[in-house]
């Protein structure tokens, strides 16, 4: 049955699937990469690694210009609505379906790509903020010791 609950529901029916069977979750491939991710940052120094907190943010704000460019080009279509009208007036061939597909194709492409770029975006700001903020607990913790 197709389910529209989203992926995080798919990946809790996975883990909660391997669990009911025995399997470990810390063994799953998607928390595998999550935990090669973070650990992969922890050994980073805490400036360099606010530093690519920086660049990482900066990426997923920029990466909302795949949908202001699929959304600009029916405007530019609409704006030039009449020569493109005369282009497709005289097509016997349906070529006006190829680009409809064409164009409906990268439009499904691109808002992918975007909400996955945004995705794994968030994912790398918050492992990267979760370990500059335990950093930052246990400076606190050991200057508090003094």
């Amino acid at each position: 049955m197709v389910s529209f609950r989203g992926d995080a529901h798919k990946f809790y029916l996975k883990i909660k699937k391997k669990y009911q069977k025995g399997f470990k979750l810390e063994e799953s491939k998607e928390l595998q990469e999550l935990k090669e991710i973070r650990h992969f940052y922890q050994v980073i120094e805490t400036r360099t690694l606010g530093n690519i907190h920086y660049w990482i943010l900066k990426e997923k704000s920029g990466s909302g210009l795949i949908p202001i460019l699929v959304t600009a080009i029916p405007w530019v279509l609409f704006i030039f609505g009449n020569q493109v009208q005369e282009f497709f007036k005289n097509d016997d061939g349906y070529l006006w379906l190829l680009f409809v597909f064409i164009y409906l194709t990268a439009v499904t492409i691109s808002v992918s790509i975007h909400f996955r770029e945004r995705s794994w975006a968030t994912v790398h700001s918050k492992i990267i903020e979760d370990i500059i903020e335990e950093r930052e607990q246990e400076q606190n913790r050991s200057n508090s010791n003094y």
